[in-house]
């Protein structure tokens, strides 16, 4: 299985998940925290990130959930 990195995404009124990418919603739901909670799962099982954006399209929060190959000093 590829760890591509999950995009928390407005999708018109509701939001969706998308692996980084893909043309096509992996799923989409009504809520932020229902599309976050999908996006959390499937990255944890891909050991990749989550990146969340807000319904401007711009990234608010960022998880990873592998072996980060960037980790912050300190």
């Amino acid at each position: 299985m590829s760890k591509k990195n999950q995009h928390v995404v407005p999708h018109g009124k509701e939001w969706a998940v998308k692996g980084a990418g893909n043309g096509k919603a992996t799923v989409i739901v009504p809520t932020q925290q229902e599309a976050i909670a999908k996006g959390r799962e499937i990255a944890q099982n891909q050991g990749s990130e989550l990146l969340i954006h807000n319904r401007q399209g711009q990234i608010r929060e960022k998880n990873t959930y592998g072996v980060d190959q960037h980790p912050p000093k300190g």
